[in-house]
């Protein structure tokens, strides 16, 4: 299924929107809140490390032989183990590029 035209910019705006009133909403929702109760508060750090696994497990998880890269598994379970034992999710991120970039010119 392709789009073209019309259809693709009927997306984009749809898309757009959505994402314009999800953001309006927390915005909307935090004013009449003074305080943000404890459980919401502790759910919501888990927003990042979930966005990032997200972003990133799709990527590492090869889901054909043809698109398994070592260098990839290797540097996402690096990751992995830093994101264990920092907590931060800037490690995370620049410990797996690096990882990356020495694996893939190791392997």
């Amino acid at each position: 299924m392709s789009l073209a035209g019309l259809d693709l910019w009927l997306v984009i705006l749809a898309a757009g929107l959505g994402t314009f009133l999800i953001r309006l909403s927390f915005f909307l929702l935090f004013e009449r809140v003074d305080t943000v109760p404890t459980r919401v508060r502790w759910a919501l750090s888990f927003v990042p490390p979930a966005v990032l696994a997200a972003l990133v497990a799709p990527d590492i998880v090869a889901l054909s032989p043809e698109s398994f890269s070592p260098a990839r598994l290797l540097a996402g379970l690096f990751a992995v183990a830093v994101a264990w034992r920092t907590e931060s999710v800037l490690a995370t991120i620049v410990s797996g590029l690096v990882a990356l970039v020495v694996f893939q010119t190791v392997l």
